[in-house]
């Protein structure tokens, strides 16, 4: 893993595609009737799919937020640079703004009018980061698989009331 790209990855693509492996829908494993296996086996296998079902999942998740993590990123950016925009530099433009109004009007009412402009520049801000920042999708893909597994995986409410042997 020495070997770095000057595009900063580790392997020798130019770009980065995350793919996801799918879940299997049925079980390749499975045993035909009559030949049953031992529970020490059934409990292996469930452990096993439950542990390949969850990393699929959670890899799922990861390639959806990585796919919205830049939007998001870009939110944060205008709304940090209207942060900047309006304490440093604006100060002393809207100040000769003030200045210059005050040349006809009364200087109280000529500060108030170059608050009111700061008032807006920064409400205009603020709205484009809105803009943006629901311009973020939620990882539908995720949240559609995770309800579907609701529906598959049983609830789990009467494990412990229910008279099948099995207490977990």
């Amino acid at each position: 893993m020495s070997d770095k790209n000057s595009n900063g990855l580790f392997t020798d693509q130019d770009s980065f595609n995350p793919k996801v492996n799918s879940i299997p829908l049925s079980d390749v494993d499975a045993q035909a009737a009559g030949r049953g296996g031992s529970i020490a086996d059934l409990v292996k296998d469930a452990t096993a799919q439950v542990s390949s079902l969850i990393r699929s999942e959670v890899e799922l998740a990861k390639t959806e937020i990585s796919g919205t993590a830049k939007k998001a990123g870009i939110a944060v950016a205008l709304f940090g640079a209207a942060g900047v925009v309006l304490a440093y530099s604006s100060f002393f433009f809207f100040f000769f703004l003030a200045e210059l109004l005050d040349n006809w009007l009364p200087r109280w009412s000529a500060f108030l009018i170059v608050f009111g402009i700061m008032f807006v520049l920064v409400a205009l801000l603020a709205l484009f980061g809105v803009k943006f920042v629901k311009g973020v999708k939620k990882p539908q893909a995720t949240i559609d698989s995770i309800n579907d597994l609701k529906s598959v995986v049983p609830s789990g409410k009467n494990d412990a009331t229910a008279d099948n042997g099995m207490f977990t």
